[in-house]
């Protein structure tokens, strides 16, 4: 490339638009539709990047502007040779091949109906012509005045960056961005950002980078300075400018750097006059913010307008451009785009915390086919009050909307309003919500299976459902223990297998454990000492689950669970919480039902999530269980997901990193600020990058005060992560709400109303929406 008189021209569009909603589909549900409303006619800024590579001549490459094509009556130029063009042809495509081949950005070559249009359907040079990126194009005059420049009713302003002067004394690839950084991390965005999203006007950013012979280029400027050199007495600028130069070519000659020459400016245009002084204030307060000079160029507007059509750069008048390296040149690209919708039809629906448009994002299938992730396992971080319910709520609403079977283990009734409106929405058949209490406990029978197929996997959950009633957290499992357990359990299956009258229950163990197993250790030729195995001592303490001990109906439930006909099941246990010993056996139950019910579900998607209650499993003798679990979620098309908020939980526990943390590639953490200081081992035990660090740190620092959410970090595998907004219609709020006050509105006027939950949230969002 750098041997062909080339200038290469990126055109960074930034336009106006507005969200249209979904609302076409015959199945969306009431809160999906409530959501697609809101957003409804959103402005948001749309960008779009063209490339454009022209060859041009010698000559050409030379020219001002008093000699373009917009100022003459033919356009085609003196030098066209089919050699060159084809040699030109090869370099852009091996430019090309070299871009995509980076994996960071993709482009795309324009076909010839693209780029000039057809009789049905406008080009790119047609929407140009008009500045109009969408929609259907409408032919306007263009007014070239010497005070201004019009394309039929929009007015336009050029900003110029076209002189070395106007430049900063340093330019980078990066600059701190202060509204989303902090004293402990950095936002880290391009240095030309504030004339790119940041810009919140229709705008063209043109960024041009002029490929002349750089030998020609260093030897005219050796010429110059020997010049200065013998004029230096007349003028002591004249010598300046001789170090200036020398510097220039020292610097090209110790790095081998190509000299090229540059130029930048910002085209925007508003209808409205008024609007438009507004444009200019902005547009030159964020030049200024790039620590460059600010020039407002009406006289060349009409020219330099010309020369960004698209495949005219050659037209471009060289008097507006500067010499300098392709490392500094590039550094004025803006490297932001919009957040991009996912190609997967399956997802939810969140927001760009930038444009606050809505994004449909997947976060557990697509990252699997494209090799992030390797699991579908999420783990969420969120202190009270960050918005960790609220984004739940969203998340498992529509998954459950997708067809997924939901299994949440609660403890602070989070989800108590959407389960209690799905039951009412389906009459009953799904949102399911159980409560521990004494009067009605949960009950299961971890020996039942509706086959006797007991594998494995099965069989070690058992086992560690047995060491967790025996032993406390302190206490260690010896291996004779946990291997007279194991042999036991499988003992016991082989048992009800051969002798199907006895019913497999933790009674009927106990019996066999009691009777047949302690008798045929006693008689055994290599005795097993208490220390290494107290049956008896285990008997002792697990004889309060079995019959008329005080939680015989724990383990010996006649009726299962039944998971499977419901889509759609909460286990509020918040009684139990601070019982040491109930709290990781019902846990442990209602998962071993989740493990049971994905087993039988086979291709259906299946979603766990274990609030607080994740805290039953922390103890060392639960890691094992953990880690079977999570390899059997993976296996049937399923996920567990862990939501906690307390930081010093998992900084203390191992089995939370062995286990949890390095199963779950999909990380999602809200607002840490408070615990900023702590932040350091949050981010050593979650494996953060600084990248993500500032990332995270940047959440809700600077929110858009007329919208109302929070935003929530969402990594995958370690590699992708970005910030998102969690933003919801007003119905969709009530449906989520964990205030005390609402839900008790909410319940009160249900009962009014007959139990309908949705019609109370259609009349309290639509008395919100008329006071706001």
């Amino acid at each position: 490339m750098s041997r062909l008189l080339c200038r290469n021209k990126s055109i960074e569009l930034f336009i106006k638009e507005k969200y249209m909603p979904e609302l076409q589909k015959d199945d969306m549900s009431f809160l999906s539709r409530s959501f697609e409303r809101h957003f409804n006619e959103r402005p948001y800024l749309k960008h779009s990047c063209y490339l454009y590579l022209t060859k041009t001549t010698k000559e050409r490459n030379r020219m001002q502007s008093n000699f373009s094509t917009l100022c003459r009556g033919h356009i085609i130029p003196k030098e066209l040779d089919k050699e060159t063009a084809g040699k030109f042809m090869e370099a852009a495509e091996q430019f090309e091949r070299i871009m995509n081949d980076s994996g960071f950005v993709r482009l795309r070559r324009l076909s010839t109906d693209e780029i000039v249009g057809t009789e049905k359907s406008a080009g790119l040079i047609e929407r140009y012509f008009s500045l109009m990126p969408e929609g259907d194009t409408t032919l306007q005059d263009i007014d070239l005045s010497a005070k201004e420049m019009r394309i039929g009713d929009k007015r336009l302003c050029l900003h110029t960056l076209s002189d070395a002067e106007d430049m900063p004394g340093k330019v980078a690839t990066d600059i701190r961005y202060e509204k989303l950084s902090t004293d402990r991390s950095d936002c880290r965005l391009s240095f030309a950002s504030p004339v790119g999203l940041l810009l919140s006007c229709n705008h063209i950013y043109n960024q041009y980078v002029i490929i002349d012979n750089s030998e020609e280029n260093l030897q005219k400027f050796e010429k110059s300075a020997r010049n200065m050199q013998s004029l230096s007495r007349y003028s002591r600028s004249n010598s300046i400018n001789r170090e200036w130069i020398d510097q220039y070519l020292n610097e090209a000659h110790s790095y081998g750097l190509t000299s090229v020459r540059a130029h930048f400016n910002v085209m925007a245009w508003s209808d409205d006059a008024e609007e438009l002084k507004h444009i200019k204030n902005d547009v030159g307060s964020q030049l200024a913010s790039m620590e460059c000079v600010p020039r407002h160029n009406t006289i060349d507007c009409p020219t330099l307008y010309w020369a960004a059509m698209p495949g005219n750069a050659a037209d471009f008048p060289a008097e507006e451009s500067f010499h300098t390296f392709i490392e500094q040149a590039v550094c004025l690209f803006t490297e932001e785009t919009n957040y991009r919708s996912s190609l997967s039809p399956f997802g939810i629906k969140m927001v760009d915390r930038l444009t606050g448009k809505p994004l449909h994002l997947d976060i557990s299938d697509l990252p699997m086919k494209r090799g992030i992730t390797t699991n579908r396992n999420k783990f969420v971080l969120g202190p009270s009050g960050s918005g960790k319910s609220f984004f739940m709520n969203h998340l498992v609403r529509q998954y459950y909307e997708q067809g997924t079977h939901v299994v949440l283990v609660d403890t602070g009734n989070s989800y108590q309003g959407l389960c209690e409106m799905i039951r009412c929405k389906t009459n009953g058949a799904d949102g399911v919500y159980f409560t521990y209490t004494e009067e009605k406990p949960i009950s299961f029978n971890p020996f039942y299976t509706d086959d006797y197929v007991f594998d494995v996997e099965k069989k070690d959950s058992i086992k560690t459902l047995l060491l967790t009633l025996w032993k406390s957290e302190d206490d260690k499992v010896t291996k004779t223990e946990s291997g007279e357990l194991g042999s036991a359990v499988n003992a016991y299956i082989e048992r009800i297998r051969a002798d199907r009258s006895i019913v497999p229950s933790f009674n009927t163990f106990y019996e066999y454990m009691r009777d047949d197993y302690r008798r045929e250790l006693a008689e055994r030729e290599i005795k097993v000492e208490k220390s290494d195995f107290n049956i008896d001592n285990m008997l002792t303490t697990m004889r309060q689950y079995y019959r008329d001990g005080r939680y015989d109906f724990l383990l010996n439930s006649t009726e299962n669970i039944d998971l499977l006909g419901k889509r759609f099941i909460v286990f509020e246990i918040d009684s139990i919480k601070e019982n040491r010993e109930l709290f990781p056996v019902v846990t442990i139950i209602i998962m071993e039902a989740f493990i049971n019910k994905m087993r039988r579900l086979k291709g259906v998607r299946k979603q766990l999530i274990v609030e607080e209650a994740w805290k039953a499993l922390s103890s060392a003798n639960m890691a094992e269980y953990l880690r079977y679990m999570y390899k059997t979620v993976r296996k049937y098309y399923g996920e567990a997901i862990v939501v906690t908020q307390e930081v010093d939980d998992i900084i203390s526990s191992p089995v939370v990193k062995e286990s949890i943390i390095n199963n779950s590639d999909c990380k999602i953490l809200l607002d840490q600020r408070k615990y900023m200081n702590k932040f350091d081992a949050i981010q050593s035990l979650l494996g953060l990058t600084e990248k993500e660090k500032s990332q995270i740190l940047s959440i809700n620092m600077a929110n858009n005060p007329s919208r109302l959410y929070k935003e929530v970090w969402i990594g995958l595998g370690g590699t992708q992560s970005a910030v998102y907004a969690t933003e919801v219609s007003a119905e969709e709020y009530l449906a989520y709400t964990t205030e005390e006050t609402e839900k008790v509105e909410v319940y009160r006027l249900a009962e009014q109303l007959g139990g309908d939950i949705e019609a109370v949230i259609r009349q309290l969002a639509e008395r919100r929406r008329k006071k706001e």
